[in-house]
């Protein structure tokens, strides 16, 4: 892994990343409880396991849950309201969803990648440090990202 000066040097993108990346994160408080965000985006292209999301998502007390199943109509959302945490299912069909990613960090909105793949499979390296369920995913594992931001 090279060192932050020399990702400083070599790709002053990578740094604004990695700053945004730990800005994203919000820390669960002492006492362990954390709010449930009210607005949650699902990107996920199999509509079933966006229902199974969404259905977990609204019992643990989410208000606003949205799904999309591409890139396109993720962008469209965020640019329409911005939501309060993201599940981002890594492979969309012929898609990957690191531009959603990419906007999301920039607008300091936490996410969580949720994938059927290994960790080392398919997540570019700038991505490796995120967080990440793994397909299929507990209840309790999806609370926890959600509580915790992904933190």
């Amino acid at each position: 892994m090279r060192s932050a000066q020399a990702s400083e040097r070599g790709c002053p993108d990578r740094k604004m990343m990695q700053t945004s990346i730990a800005r994203i994160m919000i820390p669960v408080p002492p006492d362990g409880s954390a709010a449930i965000p009210a607005d949650v985006l699902i990107v996920e292209d199999d509509p079933i396991i966006a229902i199974d999301f969404e259905d977990r998502l609204l019992g643990f007390g989410v208000a606003r849950v949205r799904s999309v199943g591409s890139v396109a109509q993720a962008l469209a959302e965020i640019a329409a309201r911005a939501p309060d945490f993201a599940l981002l299912d890594v492979e969309l069909g012929r898609e990957k969803s690191f531009a959603v990613a990419e906007r999301l960090m920039a607008a300091r909105i936490p996410f969580v990648f949720v994938t059927g793949y290994g960790a080392e499979t398919g997540i570019p390296a700038d991505f490796k440090a995120l967080p990440r369920l793994q397909k299929p995913c507990s209840s309790e594992a999806l609370e926890t990202a959600l509580r915790t931001r992904g933190a």
